[in-house]
């Protein structure tokens, strides 16, 4: 149950940091978090509601009480359709509402502060260039053309295909972009390359100065810090598994 402890937007910029920090909490719950966000979830409890929050955290409560809330609400009763659901269909319908609650959240505070049609379209459009959480979580992240057509020609904004690894204990890691004389680069696979170009876990673009991990799963890449892995510890790692698919198979 969320008051308002956090500060309050007020401007365009804000607003959208503030999204952007409750979008980061919600894919954390339902990617690199969703084990635990999954035991939280009991079906046998009240009504429960997942929040996003300013800070990049979440968390499973129940409402709150008072009627109209200071906030829109989020979906209520996520917890009961757990057991009765495919996991993976679970997580992606409150992938679904969790973006309609970001988006109401949002554009509340724009109406309360008089954000006039300029600023709520600047608005929309910051909000609009990032991946849905439900584009994240279900790894079905599509690219704008003329992105495509600029990550085809550069390469600088997505993790190369693990084919290019040469070690095989670390085929999954990824800290820089391949050079840009290789012939072969536009001629892998486009699709590996169109999903490794946004994280699984927080859904922001690849950047050369980061160090990226690949599960041998899923084959999603990842922010190392995003899913607690360094380059180090890449290096002991044989066969990496994402959060996620761990968890799948722990309760299989």
């Amino acid at each position: 149950m969320e008051g308002i402890p956090h500060p309050i937007p007020r401007t365009v910029d804000e607003v959208f940091g503030d999204f952007k920090g409750r979008r980061s909490g919600l894919i954390k719950a339902l990617t690199v978090e969703v084990e635990k966000f999954y035991q939280q979830c009991d079906p046998d409890k009240e009504n429960l509601c997942l929040y996003g929050l300013p800070n990049e955290t979440w968390e499973v409560n129940l409402p709150v009480e008072e009627v109209p809330p200071e906030l829109p609400e989020p979906a209520l009763g996520i917890n009961f359709a757990r057991d009765g659901m495919q996991e993976k269909d679970w997580l992606s319908l409150v992938a679904v509402h969790s973006d309609s609650w970001l988006l109401s959240v949002a554009f509340y505070f724009g109406a309360r502060f008089g954000f006039g049609k300029n600023e709520r379209k600047k608005l929309f459009q910051m909000i609009n260039d990032l991946p849905t959480v439900f584009e994240v979580v279900t790894g079905n992240i599509k690219q704008p053309k003329d992105q495509s057509a600029t990550h085809n020609n550069s390469n600088k904004s997505k993790p190369s295909g693990k084919s290019r690894q040469s070690e095989p204990q670390t085929k999954g890691v990824k800290m820089s972009p391949p050079p840009k004389d290789d012939d072969e680069s536009g001629e892998e696979n486009d699709e590996d390359d169109e999903q490794g170009a946004t994280c699984g876990a927080c859904g922001d673009n690849y950047g050369t100065d980061e160090f990226w991990i690949c599960c041998d799963v899923c084959e999603r890449w990842f922010h190392g810090k995003c899913v607690k892995i360094t380059p180090a510890k890449a290096e002991h790692i044989k066969q990496y598994k994402c959060p996620g698919c761990s968890s799948k198979r722990a309760r299989v």
